[in-house]
């Protein structure tokens, strides 16, 4: 973890709860639920609101939401936000919606060499049924995650690496022939992510199911959450507005984080520290204001 200045820090925090703000009004207006999950979720348990190093609010839906949510969004706020995914630009190299608010720039490392603009912004994830066939849920889990980390691969030839030594040249070996192979025989990057996208949602109109799965993280079957777990949904306090959570969180949280009421070691401490962190017509307006969810912000009545 690269560590912010306590200004820059402040101020990014500020326009996440600026955004978080607007998209409370549009899930209000339309009837959309959603649950804030992952290292939100430890925020508003630990600290009543961010992680004081974290620089993300992570946002989950049930897929129909989800889908709704973005439809609405460009209609609603499209002058503001950008909704940046596969389908609106198939260089983004992920499986989640990034709603981005426009004239910023927030670019992660990892994403420094892709081909799309890229924002400060609200982390959307969608969640699909799980097949209660423990065998088919992990053959959808498998497909879905390779077609996925093909289509990365697809974009970003040389990911970095949680590892290094003859591993990291093993694997970066590995994905340079993978993108090699796929520039030979023109893959599309949309078509990949369809693929893991139509895998994802097989079960989802059939029979209710037990459990919902994200399907496109770090290893195949790895965010799977109880339907009972999530619904209904409770309102938790978060910095000074309220946030939806997931009505059980306790085992969902243990199962990623292990003990996460223990601040972790500050060499275990993670964010999204940007190769390039721009706040553009956001750049002097009072936090206060950026904070105030009774506020709609407009850049122009700043100036």
């Amino acid at each position: 973890m690269k560590e912010y200045d306590d200004i820059t820090l402040k101020r990014l925090q500020s326009i996440e709860l600026m955004i978080v703000n607007d998209f409370q009004k549009i899930c209000k207006k339309h009837n959309i639920q959603y649950f804030a999950l992952a290292g939100t979720e430890i925020g508003a348990i630990r600290h009543k609101g961010f992680i004081p190093w974290d620089d993300d609010i992570d946002i989950g839906f049930l897929r129909a939401d989800y889908e709704k949510f973005l439809k609405v969004a460009v209609e609603e706020m499209g002058d503001k936000y950008i909704v940046m995914n596969y389908k609106t630009d198939e260089n983004y190299p992920l499986m989640t919606t990034r709603w981005m608010l426009r004239d910023t720039k927030f670019r992660e490392v990892p994403l420094k060499d892709v081909n799309c603009e890229l924002g400060i912004f609200l982390d959307l994830y969608p969640f699909d049924q799980a097949s209660d066939d423990e065998k088919e849920f992990q053959r959808q889990s498998q497909i879905a995650w390779f077609l996925t980390h093909l289509m990365m691969v697809r974009s970003i030839p040389f990911p970095i690496l949680p590892m290094s030594g003859w591993k990291g040249k093993l694997v970066h070996a590995a994905t340079a022939a993978a993108y090699g192979g796929m520039s030979l025989l023109h893959v599309s990057k949309y078509w990949l992510a369809k693929k893991a996208e139509e895998a994802a949602t097989k079960c989802n109109d059939g029979p209710k199911t037990k459990r919902l799965s994200f399907y496109f993280d770090t290893l195949p079957a790895m965010n799977v959450i109880d339907y009972d777990e999530v619904f209904p949904v409770e309102e938790m306090p978060f910095e000074n507005i309220t946030l939806a959570f997931p009505r059980e969180q306790d085992r969902y949280l243990r199962s990623f984080f292990g003990d996460y009421m223990q601040l972790p070691p500050v060499e275990k401490r993670k964010n999204h520290y940007p190769h390039e962190l721009d706040f553009g017509p956001y750049a002097d307006i009072p936090l206060e204001d950026l904070r105030n969810p009774d506020l709609y912000i407009d850049p122009k009545n700043y100036k």
